[in-house]
């Protein structure tokens, strides 16, 4: 059976290298990696504040299953975390992500969907700093640190603040994803 990784992203603002260094990374690793989005179609992606390149949705989360997949990544960007952590179905699907125990890894500001999922609370995490605030009023822990593993409970957490972590990121989410 492949090792299916859900990528989850909202329709526009996604950090590119959040989304597409984790990819390669899972595909070179022999894993499957397919983009989950609160719709079909494409999604634009960002060089921060610079239009990138647009990626094709494979699940609409309204109609995706978390025991498809083994984890998920979550890539940051603030429009993409920001609209991603008001969909309701995102949030559903990161609680049944972690309810099955599979791991969660989480880059930049895409731990506002984990708030918003009440999932933070009791963990250790890191994150793009202006974040800090948010998770320590839901209960977690913020740490500034390249990559933050979490093991706290039924499911790991892999969490990182910024593109420059990514080689820190992908080894990390690999190994919970028992991919590398």
């Amino acid at each position: 059976m492949d090792k299916r990784i859900a990528f989850l992203v909202a329709s526009e603002g996604i950090e590119q290298a959040e989304l597409t260094d984790p990819w390669a990374a899972v595909e070179e690793a022999g894993g499957v990696p397919r983009l989950l989005s609160t719709k079909l179609g494409t999604v634009r992606a960002y060089h921060h504040l610079d239009p990138a390149e647009e990626f094709t949705v494979d699940v609409a989360l309204s109609d995706a299953n978390p025991a498809d997949y083994a984890g998920v990544v979550l890539p940051g960007g603030v429009a993409n975390a920001d609209e991603l952590r008001m969909d309701e179905d995102a949030a559903r699907f990161v609680q049944a992500i972690a309810a099955a125990g599979k791991p969660i890894a989480a880059i930049c500001h895409a731990p506002w969907l984990l708030v918003e999922a009440d999932l933070v609370n009791g963990r250790v995490l890191t994150s793009f700093p202006s974040l800090a605030t948010d998770i320590r009023n839901a209960g977690g822990e913020w740490v500034d640190r390249e990559v933050q593993v979490c093991d706290h409970r039924e499911w790991r957490l892999i969490t990182s603040r910024t593109p420059k972590d990514l080689p820190a990121f992908n080894q990390a989410a690999l190994k919970e994803f028992g991919l590398g």
